[in-house]
């Protein structure tokens, strides 16, 4: 496992450049270290995050904008304020039904995001 020196202590949103992960998606690392990290996820209206899964715990927010969430095998309609959790090997996916913005938190650090970053 790669070391990364962790992040800043302060982060300002403006100072972030937004990646494109897909059409329609785009995310920011906000702040990280070996074994957490916040990202922000931009979807437009259709945006997809495809299924998929992975070794880390995650946690997300759903700041605004509402998703067609599926986890295992439920699917449920997420909007602005709600919350789901991910655990570690579990199939999700996610559809913009809504424009919005996901605040993911992963557990360890997601090293497969930090290889288009100066760290």
């Amino acid at each position: 496992m790669k070391t990364f020196e962790a992040s800043k202590e302060f982060l300002f949103g403006d100072e972030i450049e937004w990646e494109v992960v897909g059409e329609g998606v785009k995310r920011k690392i906000m702040g990280y270290d070996d074994k957490i990290m916040l990202v922000k996820v931009h979807f437009e209206v259709g945006g997809v995050g495809p299924m998929h899964e992975h070794y880390h715990s995650q946690v997300t927010y759903v700041e605004n904008g509402a998703f067609e969430l599926t986890i295992g095998k439920e699917t449920k309609i997420l909007k602005g304020g709600d919350c789901f959790y991910i655990p570690p090997h579990v199939m999700h996916g996610a559809i913009c039904k809504e424009a919005g913005v996901l605040i993911d938190v992963f557990s360890p650090i997601r090293e497969d995001f930090m290889q288009n970053t100066d760290k």
